[in-house]
């Protein structure tokens, strides 16, 4: 009884760290909804490359400095 306990506690654990790697792109829209895209579908594949993109270091311009006068279009 203990390892079939055991054995259902570490399946459920698995499978919840397996679930945690997928990527997904979640979209916000301005009434409140939400939406998740889950990696594998047309539109997340052709949403991620451009998340990975932005999100990679060196991809955002350094902050102003403090006091500094903000740029056009801020």
């Amino acid at each position: 009884m203990l390892l079939a306990a055991g054995s259902l506690a570490g399946s459920m654990l698995y499978r919840r760290r397996a679930a945690r790697r997928r990527e997904r792109v979640d979209l916000y829209a301005e009434d409140g909804s939400m939406a998740s895209i889950a990696e594998g579908t047309a539109e997340a594949d052709g949403l991620l490359p451009l998340a990975r993109a932005l999100l990679s270091p060196g991809s955002l311009p350094p902050p102003a400095p403090a006091g500094a006068p903000a740029a056009a279009g801020d």
